[in-house]
């Protein structure tokens, strides 16, 4: 099996910092895209409802609700776990971290059937609230993904503005989250395509978000990793405790009340 080649890191830099974000194709070889996909089915499979998260669903019609996300599997799955701290996504994070030594915060993983609503455009550090600095995203394809099964969209550029509390209620028969952050004027939603293997890095100010899947047959499956620059001080509770590349743990202080939109701000309980 051909690997995948080493990306043009200098250049996935100029394009972050421009953009927000940027894909590098075929960072996990199809080998590791199995066996992530082969580890999620069997979490599926088995039943573990404490491990997966049900996001206060209780229509047992819903897709979502049939094919719950998985939450910091990395905690309990070694496959997870080896996958959160792969040596290239760890690499790539180091350039776009201006070579901090980067951390893991979280995992998850979505299976996104056929039917399964999105989710509304939103700022990850709002979750995260990492301090000082952000978060970034890096979400693998698992699957084909494209505007007929709820690809991801981005707003290029929106990065460069500052986190937005004041948000508007979202079209919950599209979303299954309740907000949205609107778009700024001048900017514009681009989805991005994606090929299993592929994996999209992006900045946690970035607004971004997914539709519905409308494809009556394929899934949109994806495995998620977010991550900080290590000389952090903060973050919320809910990511804690981070993991070094080296695979040990690290505690830091832990965020009190909701960071820059306040202490009301719902993030504050994450």
């Amino acid at each position: 099996m051909i690997a995948p080649a080493r990306p043009d890191l200098s250049q996935l830099k100029a394009d972050y910092d421009r953009d927000g974000y940027v894909v590098v194709p075929q960072l996990f070889s199809p080998t590791e895209v199995a066996e992530l996909i082969a580890a999620f089915e069997a979490i599926h499979h088995a039943g573990q409802s404490e491990l997966i998260h049900t996001d206060n669903i209780r229509d047992a019609r819903d897709p979502l609700a049939q094919w719950p996300r998985v939450v910091h599997p990395h905690r309990f799955n070694q496959t997870a776990r080896q996958h959160l701290l792969h040596p290239t996504v760890h690499d790539v994070l180091k350039v776009l971290l201006d070579d901090d030594e980067p951390v893991a915060a979280q995992t998850m993983y979505y299976f996104k059937p056929p039917g399964a609503r999105g989710q509304a455009l939103h700022q990850d550090n709002l979750y995260l609230l990492v301090k000082p600095g952000t978060c970034i995203g890096a979400w693998t394809a698992m699957d084909i993904c494209d505007e007929q099964n709820g690809c991801l969209l981005v707003v290029p550029g929106s990065h460069l503005g500052n986190l937005v509390c004041n948000q508007h209620d979202a079209d919950t028969t599209d979303s299954f989250t309740p907000n949205h952050v609107p778009v700024p004027k001048g900017m514009k939603v681009t989805p991005v395509r994606m090929q299993p293997g592929d994996t999209l890095f992006f900045h946690g100010n970035i607004i971004h978000g997914s539709s519905a899947n409308r494809h009556p047959t394929r899934f949109r499956r994806s495995f998620i990793g977010h991550y900080a620059a290590g000389s952090l001080d903060e973050i919320s509770k809910f990511y804690l405790p981070l993991v070094r590349f080296d695979g040990t743990e690290v505690e830091v202080a832990a965020v009190t009340g909701g960071g820059a939109c306040g202490d009301t701000w719902i993030g504050a309980a994450h």
